[in-house]
């Protein structure tokens, strides 16, 4: 293995990715057959190495699983399932959780072992000899069927911790056997980092010739370092989650553990393609994930978050401008991310100079009369419940009225809402467009939707343009501690045009009304970007 500069040069790391299976098995995490299909065709875009798809034997869905990829092709990465050592007691012939696996008809099998004595003892209820044969035989009945076996040696660091010999004897047997890789797994989560370091370099001195593999918890929030520190130390095999989903506390999050050992460490992961497009694929793989899951995907996540690469403070915004890597550890398009700017009550004038020149392609002096003003105007916005966080086009606006470049295309005047017993609501507005009054009605899904119905019908007559935006998400706040009351909302609304996506927010006691604040801001904002050709 050589190094240069402490990276390891040219070692490739394979990759297990056990969403679909650990995953799967965290709480509230519910994936339907279409789920798992879709998301273990995004992996294989991805280019994992395996794909383990689920444990046939404890569920149905997963054996359905395993008979519906087979109307799929997968371009490199090999379905694995995912079961236990035979029982004991039974021989490997006659073991129903071992013969689903064989049954499953993939290339590959993952089976766990116990490697603690504690659980050998008190949970099997066996001889220490009887666990070693029934690691042995499992992993050889699979191996006689034609299948790859990767063998997860469950509890492996408390195992050591307590009885390193009786560790090493489970993890040799498994080996012996024929397993292609051994798994050393922190299966309750509870190992820090540099104990994770001196095992794997202990395990890997005593075992050279050994393939090692790392699956780690989250327990301690140490999961990806874990993954890490066992890489560091020999292991060239790690398995983990997109997002870190899994049981209890989740497992190693792939999307922050691959970019790290290939942008870090100098090793190899995935597809041989640019890191910008793979880890970019691995981007749209956690957005799928949590699509899947039915939850907003976290913005601050490592690597794959919006708020990656987000710089917020005047100095880093100011700093990030002349020399990025003085606030960003990696190019943000080598991982298929992007650097955004964020104008708040704490950004200073290179902010918002920053956001206009990406946004409106407006060069402007940071120190300007028009900057300053705008900059307290969105603090004094921000002391009333606003935030422009996540929101910078209702920003932009108020810096574009500043530079006196804002043109006013259209003006609510009115707007009354009627709603019932159902979901069904009717609006109506009164606009003003080039000093004539539009009355137009709508009927929605709710009164906010009524109240985009009649909106849209009102501007596009004199704006045809805006047809082709659309609303792509629309989120509520309630801000705490303001004005001491918990009446005010805070509305996030985000559109679209096909090309470009912005984001708009309106405050108010009444939901509707902020709503239609922040509704108004992004019709206007899209008016403003047509007048300055920026579509």
């Amino acid at each position: 293995m050589s190094r240069q500069s402490g990276a390891y040069v040219g070692d490739r790391v394979e990759v297990l990715d056990t969403t679909l299976r650990d995953g799967a098995q965290g709480a509230a995490v519910s994936f339907t057959l279409e789920d798992k299909i879709r998301i273990a065709l995004k992996l294989d875009e991805v280019g994992v190495d395996y794909i383990e798809g689920g444990w046939p034997y404890s569920n149905p869905k997963d054996r359905e699983f395993f008979k519906a990829m087979k109307r799929y092709g997968l371009s490199r990465a090999k379905l694995a399932v995912f079961g236990s050592t035979r029982r004991r007691g039974v021989r490997p012939e006659r073991d129903e959780s071992l013969n689903s696996l064989v049954e499953a008809d993939v290339p590959a099998a993952v089976i766990f072992g116990k490697s603690w004595t504690l659980h050998v003892r008190e949970v099997l209820g066996a001889t220490w000899e009887e666990n070693l044969s029934m690691i042995a035989e499992s992993v050889e009945y699979l191996k006689s069927h034609g299948m790859e076996v990767i063998y997860d040696a469950e509890h492996f660091f408390q195992g050591y911790q307590e009885d390193p010999e009786m560790a090493l004897a489970s993890i040799e047997a498994a080996w012996r056997a024929g397993a292609r890789v051994v798994v050393l797994a922190d299966t309750n989560g509870g190992t820090p980092p540099h104990e994770i370091y001196r095992i794997v370099g202990e395990v890997k001195e005593r075992f050279p010739a050994m393939p090692l593999g790392a699956h780690m918890h989250n327990d301690i929030g140490c999961a990806v370092a874990n993954t890490l520190m066992a890489v560091a130390a020999g292991a060239r095999h790690v398995q983990g989650t997109i997002n870190g989903i899994g049981e209890r506390t989740g497992n190693a999050d792939l999307t922050a553990v691959l970019p790290t050992l290939e942008l870090k460490m100098g090793l190899k992961v995935l597809r041989d393609e640019p890191p910008g497009v793979k880890f970019g694929r691995l981007r749209e793989a956690s957005r799928l994930v949590y699509e899947a899951l039915g939850i907003q995907p976290n913005p601050y996540q490592p690597y794959v978050g919006d708020f990656a690469f987000a710089h917020k403070g005047g100095v880093h915004a100011d700093a990030v401008m002349k020399v990025p890597r003085a606030y960003e550890h990696v190019d943000p398009a080598l991982v298929g991310n992007r650097r955004v700017i964020v104008v708040s009550e704490v950004a200073g004038g290179a902010s918002l100079a920053l956001k206009a020149a990406e946004e409106l392609g407006l060069s402007l002096d940071k120190r300007s009369e028009a900057v300053r003003q705008a900059l307290e105007e969105i603090k004094a916005l921000e002391r009333e419940g606003y935030s422009f966080d996540a929101a910078p086009a209702s920003a932009l606006l108020i810096l574009m009225r500043r530079l006196g470049i804002h043109k006013e295309r259209f003006k609510l005047l009115e707007w009354r809402v009627v709603t019932g017993p159902t979901s069904s609501a009717y609006a109506v507005v009164k606009v003003n467009i080039g000093g004539r009054e539009v009355l137009e009605a709508g009927e929605g899904v709710g009164p906010v939707h009524a109240v985009d119905v009649a909106l849209r019908r009102a501007l596009t007559s004199a704006f045809p343009e805006l047809q082709k935006t659309y609303l792509r998400d629309y989120r509520v706040v309630l801000p705490t501690a303001v004005k001491s009351t918990e009446s005010i909302v805070r509305v996030t609304v985000e559109f679209s045009d096909g090309d470009r996506v912005w984001r708009t927010v309106g405050v108010s006691s009444n939901v509707v009304e902020a709503s239609i604040k922040a509704i108004i801001d992004a019709y206007d904002f899209a008016l403003q970007l047509d007048g300055l050709n920026l579509h």
